[in-house]
């Protein structure tokens, strides 16, 4: 008979272990909480540490003379302008480049009657560029006194007499606000629309716009003495029909009598003429 296999002592006793008891709910959150709390103390303290660190670089900076403003450099207007524009900066030569406030600066320039638009750029380390854009005048505006007003409608400088005031005159502006805001703006419409005619009806023979009530307007060309009346918000579209009548009216030997053109029709115009 075959022998009996005895099982190795450690089978045959038995052994007793103790169960491991699970940590609570509670003490997974003390262990979680407090892990979480010093992982963010590290963190605040190296942001800290960061913070004061560019303090320290941004103070010193601020008095280095590595990057101390030197030089002011204005380009796009004429040396008069250059003078206003940088006593207006208040820039001073012990100033730090890192310093100055570049969108107050570009403000504080743009306030200048003169001044379109202002573009400042620090070119380290010395160096400050600010580049300027001019208003240009399109026609003057007859109100309480003579103003240039630009291309877009906005009034921006009274007339200088000894300036130069070879421009269009806008007449027959109202004096309340709000209307008279809509009637500056028809009229830098109206000059819109004759900047691409040529010769005798270009804005360089333009002498007057003259506003009227309900978005009419007369126009007067020095190579036409007659006043051409018009829905001012039409003028591009009326000016085939313009050049039409006067061709006609060369044509005839009529053209020294006209007194007035008026456009103000659906299909061509009514032509009056001097007795």
């Amino acid at each position: 008979m075959p022998r009996e296999r005895k099982k190795p002592a450690l089978e045959r006793q038995a052994v007793k272990r103790k169960k491991r008891k699970k940590p609570s709910r509670l003490w997974k959150l003390i262990v979680l909480f407090g892990t979480s709390t010093l992982k963010l103390s590290f963190l605040l303290a190296g942001l800290t540490v960061l913070s004061l660190l560019f303090l320290c670089v941004y103070q010193y900076l601020l008095t280095s003379p590595y990057i101390r403003l030197e030089q002011v450099v204005i380009e796009g207007v004429e040396t008069e302008l250059k003078y206003e524009l940088r006593a207006m900066s208040q820039l001073t030569t012990d100033t730090s480049l890192l310093a100055i406030r570049l969108n107050d600066l570009k403000k504080r320039l743009e306030k200048h009657p003169w001044i379109q638009t202002i573009h400042v750029e620090r070119r380290f380390p010395h160096t400050l560029v600010i580049q300027a854009k001019k208003e240009k005048p399109r026609a003057m505006v007859v109100t309480d006194g003579l103003y240039y007003m630009n291309r877009l409608g906005k009034i921006f400088e009274k007339v200088d007499p000894t300036g130069d005031v070879d421009f269009p005159l806008i007449t027959g502006i109202s004096t309340t606000g709000e209307e008279m805001e809509k009637q500056v703006q028809l009229a830098a419409h109206i000059l819109r629309e004759i900047e691409g005619e040529e010769e005798a009806w270009s804005l360089e023979e333009l002498s007057e716009i003259h506003l009227e009530k309900g978005g009419h307007a007369s126009l007067y060309f020095r190579s036409l003495p007659a006043a051409i009346v018009l829905d001012g918000t039409q003028t591009h579209k009326k000016m085939d029909d313009l050049k039409r009548l006067v061709r006609h009216l060369e044509k005839t030997g009529q053209i020294r009598t006209v007194k007035r053109i008026n456009l103000d029709y659906t299909d061509g115009g009514v032509v009056s003429l001097k007795l």
